[in-house]
């Protein structure tokens, strides 16, 4: 593996000291950053080469929910030695010049520029890049990382894209949906494709619906400025939502590259019916009331929704999706719910009548569930639900982060994992109608599982969410 430079622009910035700084740090533990590599953070902040390693430090040993094992010394010290700082203002060309010429000096071909700022920034950062020749290929390597999400809406996402476009090569750039690099999301795949037992079963002849649950009990923290401006749908909904979705629903690539899996991810999405008349928005109780949101702020902490999937393999089955933060757990799963046959035996005992349920637990607990029924030992017939499980706990390997997968991923050139252009475009278009017909949220108690409406939706079907058990892969 040839060294590279990562430049890591707004260092000082949340995401990168919760997510990517400890990432990188993992990735030199796992011996993955090749030697004479350089991490170089960019930021306005003035800072010495010893302040920048004591932020950094400072960080590791900051614990997040993120990032919770031991910093080991020697792993730290290696990682001193690959790490630079430079100070400037992200509109000013002199900036890039000095990074220009720091490359030149180190004679460092590939590089990676990680932009974890605000997309305002993102016009001046791409000009400035290419009017300095940073975009340029005809050395090595050179990929641009974006954090989700693209845009705040369709015509924004669109605008953002064919900017991206003029300066770079479609080849080069990472849209970052961390969701799509979380060990179970990608298990998915390999548990569909790479087995011949189940993937049979995954249509409308055996599906009664799907659920997908991502719920948080804790609040929006200090990211107020950010989230009061996005809501929910957009921040989780988009995107993690529908990456979940496409994953567990997707047709078989014809094989396993970039261009395969994001075909059959995106042929979902075209196929995804936006159904406005079904859905619900909450906030939480006191969420006007949270560092930096505004104290009439009408914006969206939950939302429901019910949709389908126009296509021969899902014709007629009801999907239903929520999120929300300050809920009564933190979980996030996927979940089919399998059709009971007609006459099943035994549906005259009690517990005879549940159904069989396939679980992706992505977090926490992460693993893979299928409940089903057993008899209880004894003379009686007498039936109770049981969980044969995958528990990734169990097998004795040290669970990669989503930031390390994806980081490692962009290393390598591998695309997969990423949302294209095309992609991103589609989930705006199904998730812009809904948004459209947002009214002021219901409101809902801190620790609940959101506003009653939200009950209604699956009610009306004659369904209900399915509570995320404590019992998948438990300790």
């Amino acid at each position: 593996m040839s060294p590279f430079s990562f430049y890591l622009f707004g260092v000082t910035g949340n995401l990168a000291q919760i997510k990517v700084i400890p990432a990188l740090y993992d990735l030199f533990e796992k011996k993955l950053i090749p030697k004479g590599s350089h991490i170089i953070g960019v930021a306005r902040k003035e800072m010495t080469p010893d302040q920048f390693r004591s932020f950094v430090w400072d960080i590791l040993q900051t614990p997040n929910r993120h990032h919770t094992h031991p910093i080991r010394d020697e792993v730290w010290q290696e990682m001193c030695e690959h790490l630079s700082y430079q100070s400037g203002d992200f509109s000013d060309p002199k900036l890039y010049s000095t990074i220009k010429a720091s490359l030149e000096t180190h004679q460092i071909h590939n590089t990676i520029f990680y932009l974890a700022t605000y997309p305002q920034l993102y016009e001046s950062i791409f000009t400035n890049l290419k009017t300095a020749g940073l975009t340029n290929q005809d050395k090595g390597f050179t990929r641009l990382m974006l954090e989700k999400p693209i845009g705040i809406d369709l015509a924004s996402a669109k605008r953002l894209n064919a900017q991206v476009s003029q300066y770079f090569e479609e080849s080069q750039v990472y849209r970052l949906d961390h969701y799509l690099g979380k060990e179970t999301l990608q298990n998915i795949l390999t548990f569909r494709f790479g087995n011949g037992l189940l993937e049979h079963l995954f249509n409308h002849e055996f599906v009664d619906h799907i659920q997908i649950t991502a719920s948080e009990d804790y609040g929006i923290g200090r990211r107020g400025t950010y989230f009061d401006s996005v809501g929910m749908l957009k921040d989780v909904g988009q995107n993690h939502s529908l990456q979940m979705l496409t994953t567990v629903t997707m047709d078989a690539p014809k094989e396993f590259s970039n261009e395969a899996v994001t075909r059959e991810r995106v042929k979902v999405l075209e196929k995804l019916l936006s159904d406005p008349e079904h859905v619900v928005f909450g906030q939480y109780e006191g969420y006007t009331g949270e560092e930096f949101v505004t104290k009439d702020s009408s914006q969206d902490t939950f939302f429901a929704l019910r949709t389908t999937i126009d296509n021969e393999r899902w014709q007629g089955v009801p999907i239903y999706i929520r999120a929300g933060k300050r809920l009564n757990q933190t979980c996030t799963e996927i979940s089919l719910v399998f059709k009971n046959p007609i006459n099943r035996l035994f549906s005259h005992l009690d517990s005879g009548n549940e159904p069989n349920i396939l679980t992706f637990r992505i977090q926490p607990n992460e693993g893979i569930v299928f409940k089903f029924l057993s008899k209880v030992a004894g003379h009686d017939l007498k039936l109770e639900p049981q969980y044969m499980q995958f528990c990734y706990k169990y097998q004795g390997t040290d669970m990669p982060d989503a930031y390390e997968n994806l980081i490692s991923d962009v290393i390598k050139g591998d695309q997969t994992f990423f949302n294209d252009a095309v992609e991103v475009e589609a989930q705006w278009s199904f998730t812009d109608p809904l948004s459209a017909i947002r009214n002021r949220p219901i409101a809902y108690e801190q620790g609940s599982w959101g506003p009653q409406a939200a009950f209604e939706l699956l009610q009306q079907d004659g369904r209900e969410w399915l509570e995320p058990s404590l019992a998948m892969c438990a300790i």
